[in-house]
């Protein structure tokens, strides 16, 4: 039974992280466009579907310390140890899957911080190129008084 409800939990995980990766597709296509509205909603949408996450993976913990009470942190290899038969295979489908929607979004989202570093860059350079910073020249008269420090005796008076 609890090798069931954990098959279950890593089914919706992995349904989860399909959508989030999906999202992150659209990420860089709206960070490309500029539109900032639209980037505000997918952000959005970004943070249900990591709510949601957390919710199931937090489920996961707590069926496979079901499935394994003498160990802290149960994680998927250690349940693996103690399922059998087609349950087995579906449970190792499903990991080898949610780790590799893992690691692809971990990729869009690396390619999503560039673009918008970039984008900052960009804006920054335009600022500056219509607000000039005035330079410090060294041709020509101070514009400040230098402040000379006196001492206790003044040898002019």
């Amino acid at each position: 039974m609890s090798a069931e409800k954990l098959i279950h939990t890593m089914e919706r995980l992995c349904k989860l992280h399909r959508s989030l990766l999906e999202l992150s597709k659209q990420k860089t296509d709206i960070v490309v466009k500029g539109d900032m509205d639209a980037l505000n909603q997918i952000l959005k949408d970004e943070q249900a579907h990591i709510a949601a996450i957390n919710k199931f993976e937090n489920d996961r913990q707590a069926i496979a310390k079901i499935m394994i009470p003498t160990s802290a942190q149960p994680t998927i290899t250690d349940c693996l140890e103690v399922i059998e038969g087609p349950e087995k295979d579906k449970l190792i489908l499903l990991r080898t899957e949610l780790l590799e929607l893992i690691k692809q979004i971990n990729e869009k989202n690396s390619l999503n911080q560039q673009l918008i570093y970039q984008s900052l860059q960009f804006v920054n350079l335009s600022l500056n190129l219509f607000m000039p910073q005035d330079e410090d020249i060294n041709y020509g008269p101070m514009t400040h008084k230098v402040n000379v420090a006196k001492g206790l005796f003044n040898s002019k008076a």
